[in-house]
Parts: C-alpha cells; sequence; structure tokens
C-alpha cells in the first residue's frame, strides 16, 4: 500500500506562480521600500492612480511563514485545477479572482464607517485572496475529497470551504477592521471565485473547417 501527500508534482502555471512570488519575497529582502510600490494601498491607488497595485500585492510577501503558508495553499488547491482546466484558464482565474480582491479592497476602504476607512491608508500583501479563490473553485470541482482540518480531521471539501469562509467573516466582524490579516480580500477572493465560476459565459460557435486547398497546376512558362 502507498500512501501520497498534496497532489503531486507543480504544474506549470502553478509553478510561475509560487516562482514569481520566491522572486519578489528576495527582492524586497534587499529593497524593503519596493512594498509601498507594489504593495495595496488604496490612498495611492485613488489618489495618484497606481493602479497597478490591485494587481502586484498579491505577489508581494515579507514574511517567510506567510508565504509559506499562501504558497502551500497554491499548490495544494492550484495543481489538481490546473490540470483540470488547463493552463490557461487557470491563470485566467487566478488573476481574475486576485485582481478582484484587490478592486474590493480599494472600494470597501472608500466606505463611510472608521473599521473600513482604517484600511485607506493601510498596505494590503499576499496571495490569500486568490488563494481563497483557489480553495473555493478546488471545493467545487472536487466537492467530495477530503483535506485535514488542522491537519487532524478530515473533512469533505465543501465543508472545509465553508468553515474557513465562515472564520474569515467572523474574524472581519470581530476585528471591526483592526486586524493584520486582510479579511475582506479573503472574503472577496471567494466571492469573486462564486460569481466567475457560477455566472454563464457565451460559448462562441467553432468556426467552419477551411476547404482543402486546392491542387494548383504546375504551369512553366
Amino acid at each position: 500500500m502507498s500512501y501520497s501527500i498534496g497532489p503531486g508534482p507543480l504544474t506549470p502555471a502553478v509553478k510561475a506562480i509560487i516562482y514569481i512570488n520566491v522572486g519578489v519575497y528576495a527582492v524586497l529582502l534587499i529593497l524593503s521600500s519596493l512594498v509601498n510600490w507594489l504593495g495595496l494601498i488604496p490612498e495611492l491607488v485613488v489618489t495618484r492612480a497606481f493602479v497597478w497595485q490591485v494587481v502586484t500585492y498579491q505577489f508581494v510577501h515579507t514574511d517567510v511563514f506567510h508565504i509559506l503558508f499562501n504558497m502551500l495553499w497554491v499548490w495544494m488547491f492550484g495543481v489538481d485545477l490546473e490540470r483540470r482546466w488547463g493552463t490557461i484558464p487557470f491563470a485566467k482565474y487566478y488573476l481574475i479572482v486576485g485582481t478582484t480582491a484587490g478592486v474590493a479592497t480599494v472600494v470597501v476602504s472608500l466606505l463611510p464607517f472608521a473599521w473600513a476607512q482604517s484600511s485607506y491608508w493601510a498596505v494590503t500583501i499576499g496571495a490569500s485572496g486568490a488563494g481563497y479563490g483557489l480553495m473555493l473553485a478546488w471545493a467545487i470541482v472536487f466537492p467530495h475529497r477530503s483535506v485535514y482540518f488542522f491537519g487532524i480531521v478530515p473533512i469533505p471539501a465543501r465543508v472545509f470551504a465553508l468553515i474557513t469562509g465562515a472564520i474569515s467573516l467572523s474574524m472581519a466582524i470581530s476585528s471591526g477592521g483592526h486586524s493584520n490579516i486582510a479579511h475582506v480580500a479573503h472574503l472577496a477572493g471567494l466571492g469573486a471565485g462564486w460569481l466567475y465560476l457560477k455566472t454563464p459565459r457565451p460559448k462562441f460557435p467553432a468556426p467552419p473547417p477551411r476547404p482543402p486547398r486546392p491542387d494548383y497546376i504546375r504551369r512553366v512558362h
């Protein structure tokens, strides 16, 4: 009897995501000031049009445990999805979900509430929003697979996603915006993933086959 841990070897897009995150992490060890350019600061997005930050923030980590945990999630949930969907659709989903989480972070920071406005000047970094989107997609595509909750108790994928989302929601409410964890990005990643997967997309008919090329008569003149 053989045992295996995790989904297996890295797939191309998952490998690229991990390499980019590790590369950015290494650069920030030397040039830490780049966090203010690559991380997501809503105030800079709104007042100085640093719109790239809603994309780049998800590749930024400054703590070794933060990047290890997030890349573990990308590997755990991303490999099977990329094998099922293909590299390009998987990469598209990852970027859309992560970017939507970034946009949601900016929008929430503009709300007229003290708990929301505190994030207006804060720096949001990390792949957690995209990671939560991957977790949701994995639970939808592979609902009967099991995840070991806290590494001990096996529970179905859908139950794991519900519990994780509920924990993030309760922590977002209880913290009142005073938290070092970007709960809004987590919840936005879940919501964006759900909408993306459940929204019907138009299926364009395949183009008609090209007619066979005629056999031209060669003339010499």
